[in-house]
């Protein structure tokens, strides 16, 4: 099991990686309000390589009606992250090969390490500019995702992560897991619509990598 992070980040909040942590929904980071859902994709290799290649290129978000631009490969020191066992130890040997751009067939690099993004979304007669960073990255082979951080002038603080897995029994399942807060006192003025708008989010990201684009 590989995961990828990047750890020197320009992100407004302190707990980069939450999102991986099991018991995230009984203990958030302070002061941060937890969610995870999740939708199942249909099942198969087939369905887990499509899903895979469309959340990587930031399908989950574009197919929600996010605009994602201002793509920008990661600047500092990453990280190539740990090999762990079977047992969930760290493997004693951490080899492992340097990341390489990827490119989809529309000229859209693959998510990577440190990759920052803004994300930018209709919300009533405004426009929300949500800029992000990834912070981390997963390649298994039956397990592919990312979590991205928010940056200064994000509406919220906090982390969202999109994991698509295929599991034992061959279904393919997309996962959203974050926590949140306000990232000011302005957000935090009008936090109940802010949190209306991200269940509404959350709602068309399970639908996003769906094959039929609604669940």
């Amino acid at each position: 099991m590989r995961r990828s992070t990047f750890t020197d980040t320009a992100v407004t909040y302190a707990s980069i990686g939450g999102t991986l942590a099991p018991d995230l929904l009984r203990y958030p980071p302070k002061g941060y309000r937890p969610i995870e859902r999740a939708v199942r994709l249909g099942s198969g290799d087939e369905r887990f390589q499509l899903a895979s290649k469309s959340l990587m290129t930031w399908g989950v978000q574009r197919g929600s009606g996010m605009t994602v631009t201002d793509l920008l490969d990661g600047t500092g020191q990453q990280y190539t992250g740990l090999v762990f066992d079977a047992d969930g130890h760290a493997a004693r040997d951490q080899k492992a090969a340097p990341d390489e751009a990827t490119f989809a067939e529309d000229g859209t690099p693959y998510i990577v390490n440190g990759m920052s993004a803004h994300l930018t979304t209709k919300f009533g007669p405004f426009t929300i500019d949500a800029p992000v960073r990834v912070v981390y990255v997963i390649d298994e082979p039956d397990r592919v995702g990312f979590a991205y951080g928010t940056m200064a002038g994000h509406p919220a603080s906090g982390e969202e992560s999109f994991v698509v897995d295929k599991r034992e029994d061959d279904s393919v399942w997309l996962t959203i897991r974050a926590f949140s807060r306000p990232s000011t006192w302005v957000y935090r003025l009008g936090w109940p619509l802010v949190r209306r708008q991200q269940a509404k989010m959350t709602a068309r990201y399970l639908r996003a990598l769906h094959p039929i684009g609604a669940v």
